[in-house]
C-alpha cells in the first residue's frame, strides 16, 4: 500500500520533534539504568565476590547487546530512509527481515549460554566462588536472551516510525518488573526459594521477555506505518545486505567494548578483585549518564535518516546541532556528579574501605572523558544515519583497542591501579580528534549535497 501522508519526522519543528521523540526514550533508558544498578545493589548484599562475578559477565552481555543493537541500527536506518523515500513495500520487508535476523542471533547466544560460560569465567579468574556465581548468572542471561532480542527488535520498529512513547512504556514495564522481582528471587521473599545471583538473572530475563512481548503486540495494534506479514517469508539478500552494511560497523563498535571490558578486567584483577568490582560498579553508575544520551540518539537516528532520505538538509543539520547540544549538556551534569559525590555513589554498593580507596579516584578520573564522549556519540549517530557507519567503527577501534587498552596496560606497569584509570580520558581526547576530522570530511562529501540528491 502506497504511503500518502507525510510522517511527522518531515513536518514537525525539529527541536520539538527531537524532544518529543527522544524524551520518552531518555526516560525509558534512565529506568533501564536504574534496574541495572538495582540489580548490582542487591547482588552486592550477597558478598563482594557475587558483585565481581556479575561484573565479569559484562563483556558477554555487552557482546549480546552489540549484536542486537547493531542489527537494529541497520533496521532502523534502512526502514526510516525507506519511509522518507515513500517506499512502503521496502519498509515492510525491512521489518520482517529484521525480525528473522534477530531470531538467528538469539540461537547463537543460546549456544553460548549452554556451552560457553564456564570457560569464559575460567579465562578470567580461578576463584571457585566467583566462577560458580558467574556461571549461574550468565548461563541464564544468555540461554533466555530471546526476550532481549525481541525487545530490541520490536522497540526499534516503533522507533523507526516515530512512536517512541510506546517504547517508554515497554521498557518501563520490563524494568519495573525486574526491579520488583530482584529481591524476591535473590533473597527468597514471599515463599520463593532463595536463588542468589541466579535470581538476579531470572528477574532480568523475565522483565525482558514481558517487555519484548508487549512491544510485539503494540506493533501489531498501533504501528500502521508498517505491516508485518510472515506469509511466504524469505530473506531478501539486498535488504539484509543494507541492514548489515550499516549495522555491522555499529555491531563491531559495541563488540569492541566487550573486548575492551574483558581486557580491562584482566588488567585490573591482576591488582585485586576489588578493582574489577569497582570497574563493574563504574559501568553501572555511568549508565545513568550515558543511557539518556543513548535515548537521545535513539530518537535522533530516525529523524536524521528520514530527512536524509527526503532530501531535507536544513532539518538534518538542525537536528544534528540540537543533538550535540543536549548530549554534551547531559554529560556535563554527569561530570559534576561524579566529581562531587563519588563516595555517595559507591556507598550504594556496600563499598568496603578498600573499594572506596580504589573507587573514589577511579570515578573522578574516568568522568573527565564524559564531555568529548557526548559529542562523539552524536556524531557517530549521524555517520550511521548517512550510511557511513564505518567511520564510527574506525573511531571506536582506535579509541578502545589502539589507545585505551594499550595505555591501561602500560600505566598498570607503574604498579598503582589509580594510574590505569587515566587511559579513559586519554583515549577520549584521541577519539574526539578523529571524530572531528571525519565530520568535516562527511560534510564535504555528503551533507552539503543532501538537497541536490532530489
Amino acid at each position: 500500500m502506497e504511503q500518502t501522508k507525510e510522517n511527522k519526522m518531515g513536518t514537525m519543528p525539529v527541536n520539538k520533534l527531537l524532544i518529543s521523540m527522544s524524551l520518552p526514550m531518555m526516560v525509558s533508558m534512565l529506568v533501564q539504568a536504574l534496574y541495572n544498578v538495582v540489580d548490582s545493589i542487591f547482588v552486592s548484599r550477597i558478598n563482594e565476590n557475587a558483585l565481581t562475578a556479575v561484573s565479569l559477565a559484562f563483556p558477554i552481555q555487552t557482546l549480546m547487546i552489540a549484536v542486537a543493537g547493531g542489527t537494529c541500527v541497520g533496521i532502523n536506518a534502512v526502514l526510516s530512509k525507506a519511509l522518507g523515500e515513500k517506499q512502503q513495500q521496502k519498509a515492510n520487508e525491512t521489518a520482517v527481515n529484521g525480525i528473522v535476523l534477530m531470531g538467528i542471533s538469539y540461537i547463537l547466544f543460546l549456544l553460548v549460554g549452554l556451552f560457553g560460560t564456564r570457560a569464559f569465567y575460567l579465562s578470567q579468574t580461578k576463584d571457585a566462588q566467583i566462577v560458580q556465581y558467574g556461571v549461574e548468572y550468565l548461563s541464564i542471561v544468555c540461554s533466555c536472551s530471546i526476550g532481549l532480542f525481541a525487545q530490541f527488535t520490536f522497540e526499534r520498529l516503533l522507533q523507526s516510525t516515530g512512536r517512541t512513547f510506546y517504547i517508554m512504556i515497554t521498557q518501563g514495564t520490563g524494568a519495573i518488573i525486574n526491579i520488583i522481582l530482584d529481591p524476591v528471587f535473590i533473597f527468597g521473599l514471599f515463599g520463593m526459594p532463595r536463588m542468589g545471583v541466579a535470581g538476579a538473572a531470572v528477574a532480568t530475563v523475565t522483565g525482558q521477555i514481558i517487555a519484548g512481548t508487549f512491544a510485539l503486540l503494540i506493533n501489531y495494534k498501533k504501528n500502521d506505518d508498517i505491516q508485518i506479514k510472515f506469509k511466504g517469508l524469505h530473506l531478501e539478500r539486498e535488504i539484509v545486505g543494507q541492514i548489515y552494511k550499516i549495522g555491522v560497523p555499529s555491531m563491531i563498535m559495541q563488540a569492541i567494548g566487550s573486548v575492551m571490558t574483558y581486557g580491562m578486567n584482566l588488567i585490573l584483577i591482576s591488582f585485586t578483585s576489588t578493582a574489577t568490582a569497582v570497574f563493574g560498579v563504574y559501568f553501572k553508575l555511568q549508565s545513568f549518564v550515558f543511557m539518556p544520551v543513548f535515548g537521545l540518539n535513539n530518537g535522533l537516528v530516525p529523524i536524521l535518516a528520514y530527512n536524509f532520505g527526503a532530501g531535507r538538509r536544513d532539518r538534518f543539520i538542525k537536528a544534528l546541532k540540537c543533538g550535540i547540544l543536549y548530549a554534551v549538556s547531559i554529560m556535563f551534569v554527569g561530570l559534576v556528579i561524579f566529581q562531587t559525590i563519588p563516595q555517595v555513589l559507591l556507598g550504594f554498593f556496600e563499598a568496603s574501605d578498600e573499594m572506596l580507596r580504589i573507587g573514589v579516584p577511579a570515578l573522578r578520573i574516568i568522568c573527565l572523558s564524559f564531555l568529548p564522549a557526548g559529542f562523539g556519540i552524536v556524531c557517530g549517530t549521524a555517520f550511521q544515519a548517512l550510511g557511513n557507519a564505518v567511520y564510527s567503527m574506525i573511531v571506536s577501534i582506535a579509541r578502545q583497542l589502539v589507545v585505551l587498552l594499550p595505555a591501561a596496560y602500560l600505566l598498570s606497569l607503574l604498579g598503582n591501579v589509580n594510574y590505569v584509570w587515566w587511559a579513559f580520558p586519554i583515549a577520549e581526547v584521541m577519539s574526539l580528534t578523529v571524530t572531528i576530522i571525519f565530520l568535516i570530511r562527511i560534510n564535504r562529501r555528503v551533507i552539503r549535497y543532501i538537497d541536490t540528491d532530489r
